[in-house]
Order: structure tokens, then C-alpha cells, then sequence
């Protein structure tokens, strides 16, 4: 299989030729949308495209400028400058008196300065050009108050991931069959993160792939390029022995644990390199059964800091020892790992809005913080209001055990829930959701 038959960019290449060929953003471009009533007005106006990287900005900027057989001159932030807008401009006004409409399209239109953002109100007052702004910033915090009031602010999704699946079948039918197996083009999806752009270049990654086999989801990393982190793993020897010394102190055998520490002093082990990792076991295999794990672990590392060597040693083993005997619990070690998984997969939603602050008017109109209640002012300081991203159904991530202090967090998470349940901010069958 060859996807590069031409050196035209893929992106480029399946970019859709009208509006109703465009992949997702249906809020805007569907028959009710505000883009496909504003071309039926026949008369263009300026317009800001906020949205991540891949949502489709220039895509709906280019086909917006079709659609009213405009004449669209594109410039980016980072490349051109105010002497480039104003020569265009002047050019323009030379051109015949029945002239096509004139569209700027600019993109990363945050980049520009103040200075540079006034040059362009005048013309944009006075009907000599329409303006296409796009942005992944906050428009708020980055366009001048007066530029942005004489545009229409338009937000853009990340795309679905039927909106991709979507562009995925449009490669296909188009081009070439990807070699696949259905789990593999899922993750291929899932790891676009609603990013079109960064599917296709994936795409693009598997231009020498064979169409047989078809690459599985155990495979597919060696194709698209994802490399994991590098890791010098040095002296083997030095890895065996912190690997003993970690799994002593988790099995609560305190014996074994201060002979390996002892074992890795003598071998002139960095102290340092000892004191990280009995924090680390103190996050990682005690957790909140013993919150005082964590304290006397930094503690000591503290005291080494301050003696050195060998009086400060004994500071290492007293915290060994602390360790090894202190009620074990990976409960918040899963939980965090749970979470961290699902922030990858979804990193492409945003806060619901009932919790974002509204400084500016913009946003105030798109109704951040609208709602909010302020849980102080609440029946038991609690609220029960929904702070993951809008339409996901609520985890659980932290299942505290019956063991040490984490008894106590059990109560507590039993009767936070129990009180979330009563306000009825979810449905009933959707607070028992667990990321397994």
C-alpha cells in the first residue's frame, strides 16, 4: 500500500470541497447550524473559530470564503506582519469596483499584538474585508476587547469519535483500505483524541504497511511511531537490589528489608536514590492506611540530608522499618493510575462549565460559572455538583481496603457518596461507574 501517491499532504487531500462534506462541528454546519444560516444571509462577516488543534478551523474557514465566492487571502500570525495585512489591503482597494468579496483568514490570530490587532479594526469597521480569525486560546485573554466585539465568536469541538471514525471511512473509500484489524482502527481513534489532524498523520505512518497481516492493537505502536520513554536501566545488579528492598517492605517483612538497605549501603549505593525510592514506597504500597508513612520517610530523608553519612544512615533504616511494619494499601497508587489513564484518553474534554471562572464577558455570555454553587453555602458544606467533563459518566477510581487509617477514608467516601446520591445530581444506575 502507497497513501503517498502525490506529495499533496493527506490532510490536504481529503479536505472537504463544500460544508456538507465537512466532518463533524454539526452545531455549526448542520441545517440549523449558525454558519449555514449566516451563507444563506449572502453577505459574509468576520468571524473567530476557537477550538483545539484538528477540530477543522482552516477547513471551515476556507469552505465558509467558498460559499460566498469570496476572494480569501490566508496569513499566519507567526509568518506575516502588519506590512503584509496592509499591502493586501491596498492591493484590494486598486482591484475593479465590482470586486468579489475579501475574506482575511488568519490563522493563530492570538500571535498577534495589540498594535497589530488595531491595524486590522478599521477595515474590518469599514466593510474593506472580512475577517476569519482562528484560535486555540482563549480569546478572552488574547484578542483586543475591540476587535472582538465586532466578531462572532464561534467554538469548535474536539471531534467525536464517530466524527473520526467518520474521516476514517472517508480514507478509505477514497484512497486505500487501511490494514487494520477493528480493534486497531479503535485505538487508532482513541489515541487521535478528537485531534483530526493527528489521525491522518497517523495514517500517513502506515503508508509501507502490508495489507496482510493485518495490524493488530498489540502491533499497531510499532507502526504509527509512538516510542515509549527511554530508560537507562545501568547496573543490573543495582536494580536487583532496590527491586528486593521495595517487595521486602511491601511483604511487611522488616528483617529482609533492612538487610537488602544494608545490602545496597555496602555496595556504595547512593543514598539519595534510596531515600526517593522509600518515599516512593511510602506513596506507593502504604498510602493513606498510614499517613504518617510519608511524613517520617521525608523526615529521614531530611535528617540524611543534614548528618550525611554514617549517622544519617540510620535515619534511612529507622524509616525501612517504619515501612515494612505500617499497614500496606495500593488503594490510592490504582486510584491515581485509574485516573491518569482516563485523563490520557479523554485530555481533549473540557471542565463542565458550571465550575469554569467567568472573568470576561465573553465568557460570561457562554455561561462559565453559571449555576455554580458554592459548597460552603451548602447543607454540610457539600453540593453534590458534577465536576468531571460534561457527558462522562462519574468514575471511581479510589476503593480504600479495610486496613489502617483507610478505614477511616472508607466511612468518609461511603458518606460523601451516600449525600451525592441524595441531592441527585446523577442518575442513581451512574454512581456506581468504576474504571476497571
Amino acid at each position: 500500500m502507497n497513501i503517498r501517491s502525490s506529495q499533496i499532504p493527506l490532510a490536504e487531500r481529503l479536505r472537504p470541497k463544500s460544508i456538507d462534506e465537512m466532518v463533524g462541528q454539526r452545531h455549526l454546519v448542520a441545517a440549523e447550524g449558525w454558519i449555514t444560516r449566516t451563507i444563506s444571509t449572502g453577505r459574509p462577516l468576520s468571524i473567530l473559530l476557537w477550538g483545539p488543534p484538528g477540530s477543522g478551523k482552516t477547513t471551515l474557514g476556507r469552505l465558509y470564503a467558498k460559499a460566498f465566492d469570496a476572494e480569501l487571502l490566508s496569513f499566519s500570525a507567526v509568518m506575516h506582519g502588519t506590512a503584509d495585512l496592509k499591502k493586501a489591503i491596498q492591493q484590494s482597494k486598486k482591484a475593479p469596483l465590482f470586486q468579489r468579496p475579501l475574506i482575511f483568514f488568519i490563522d493563530e490570530i492570538h500571535r498577534f499584538n495589540k498594535a497589530q490587532q488595531d491595524t486590522l479594526l478599521p477595515f474590518v469597521e469599514d466593510g474593506t474585508v472580512s475577517l476569519i480569525g482562528a484560535t486555540t486560546e482563549n480569546p478572552s485573554f488574547s484578542l483586543n476587547n475591540a476587535l472582538l466585539s465586532r466578531m462572532r465568536t464561534l467554538i469548535l469541538h474536539p471531534l467525536t469519535e464517530e466524527d473520526l471514525l467518520q474521516l476514517i471511512e472517508k480514507y478509505e473509500k477514497e484512497l486505500s483500505p487501511l490494514p487494520l484489524t477493528k480493534e486497531a482502527k479503535q485505538r487508532l481513534v482513541e489515541i487521535s483524541q478528537g485531534d483530526a489532524r493527528h489521525l491522518l498523520n497517523m495514517i500517513e505512518n502506515l503508508q509501507d504497511a502490508p495489507s496482510e497481516p493485518l495490524i493488530t492493537l498489540e502491533t499497531l505502536g510499532e507502526w504509527i511511531q509512538q516510542k515509549l520513554a527511554l530508560y537507562d536501566k545501568g547496573d543490573e545488579g543495582h536494580y536487583n537490589l532496590i527491586s528486593a528492598l521495595h517487595k521486602s517492605v511491601r511483604g511487611s517483612d522488616p528483617d529482609a528489608s533492612l538487610y537488602w538497605l544494608a545490602r545496597m549501603l555496602e555496595g556504595g549505593e547512593d543514598r539519595q536514590f534510596i531515600a526517593r525510592r522509600l518515599v516512593r514506597m511510602a506513596s506507593e504500597d502504604i498510602g493513606l492506611a498510614d499517613p504518617d508513612a510519608l511524613r517520617i520517610t521525608i523526615d529521614a530523608w531530611k535528617a540524611y540530608d543534614q548528618m550525611g553519612s554514617p549517622e544519617g544512615e540510620l535515619a534511612l533504616a529507622q524509616a525501612t522499618l517504619y515501612l515494612a511494619l505500617a499497614p500496606k494499601s495500593n488503594a490510592a497508587y490504582i486510584a491515581f493510575n485509574k485516573a491518569w489513564k482516563l485523563a490520557k484518553e479523554t485530555a481533549h474534554l473540557n471542565p463542565p462549565k458550571i465550575i469554569l471562572n467567568a472573568p470576561t464577558k465573553l465568557m460570561k455570555g457562554l455561561g462559565y460559572g453559571k449555576g455554580y454553587q458554592y459548597d460552603h453555602d451548602e447543607e454540610g458544606a457539600f453540593s453534590g455538583q458534577n465536576y468531571f467533563p460534561d457527558g462522562l459518566n462519574r468514575p471511581h477510581f479510589y476503593a480504600p481496603p479495610e486496613r489502617g487509617f483507610e478505614r477511616e477514608m472508607r466511612k468518609r467516601l461511603a458518606y460523601f457518596e451516600k449525600l451525592r446520591k441524595q441531592k441527585k445530581r446523577l442518575p442513581v444506575d451512574q454512581t456506581d461507574t468504576s474504571i476497571k
